[in-house]
């Protein structure tokens, strides 16, 4: 992904084989969606997704993944005909982890609490699979939160993508974990900001709620934000998978 292009990317995050969503990332306040995680997939293709968000959320918290058979179930469900690429993240805390997510076919692997804990690991890894290794980086009040989100961090969000500037990685996805699951808004200048001080492509995560907020993220690309991921307001019907789909620019 590049500056001036666009993505919406819809999100499919997985606790105990269902498709789940978090509030503020409370496993505590979780809303389950009765349509399987296969089937979601599917669907969100059907609607013109070019790229899917899947989230292994008993991977984050265990710190391994624990639905890998399941991701690739819903990697292997794209038909062949379209270009719909997937990205996951949750508990990928070893090379051998990542290297089997990629070996299954996914296409980029998302690594959140080892860029904090073993950021040349990331480095190893973006080198040895250049432009398929994301860094997700989840914050509150600007400052890193891993495990899950279940460990806060002192350390800016920023400070951690910098080093990364020169690695080789995709992009940085960033969730402001205040948002998350509220619908409430995205961080749109906190996205760009980040963008502009990393010197990397930005995805931005968290509050989505209306298409006004998608369009808001999408008026920053020229700053380095180039794509938003949204899980709650497409399934729920908040806002409907074709019109955010529509917003994509590439």
């Amino acid at each position: 992904m590049k500056n001036g292009t666009f993505e919406v990317i819809p999100a499919i995050d997985l606790r105990g084989g269902q498709v789940v969503r978090l509030h503020q990332g409370d496993y505590g306040q979780e809303t389950v969606y009765p349509e399987d995680p296969v089937a979601t997939a599917r669907r969100f293709v059907a609607c013109g997704a070019r790229r899917l968000h899947v989230v292994d959320l008993d991977g984050a918290r265990a710190g391994a993944p624990t639905q890998r058979a399941l991701v690739a179930l819903m990697a292997h469900a794209r038909s062949d005909a379209t270009a719909c690429t997937i990205e996951v993240g949750g508990g990928i805390r070893t090379e051998a982890d990542a290297r089997a997510y990629l070996d299954d076919g996914i296409d980029y692997v998302i690594l959140g609490t080892v860029a904090l804990r073993e950021p040349q690991l990331v480095r190893t890894l973006a080198s040895a699979f250049p432009g398929r290794i994301i860094v997700g980086l989840d914050a509150r009040a600007g400052m890193v939160a891993v495990s899950g989100w279940f460990e806060q961090s002192t350390t800016p969000v920023a400070s951690i993508a910098r080093e990364f500037r020169d690695a080789g990685v995709a992009a940085v996805i960033y969730t402001d974990i205040a948002r998350d699951g509220t619908g409430v808004g995205a961080d749109v200048d906190g996205s760009a900001r980040l963008a502009q001080a990393a010197g990397l492509p930005v995805i931005a995560s968290g509050g989505i709620g209306r298409l006004a907020d998608i369009e808001a993220l999408r008026a920053r690309r020229g700053d380095g934000v180039v794509g938003v991921v949204v899980g709650k307001a497409l399934l729920s019907g908040a806002i409907a998978v074709e019109d955010a789909l529509a917003l994509t620019v590439r």
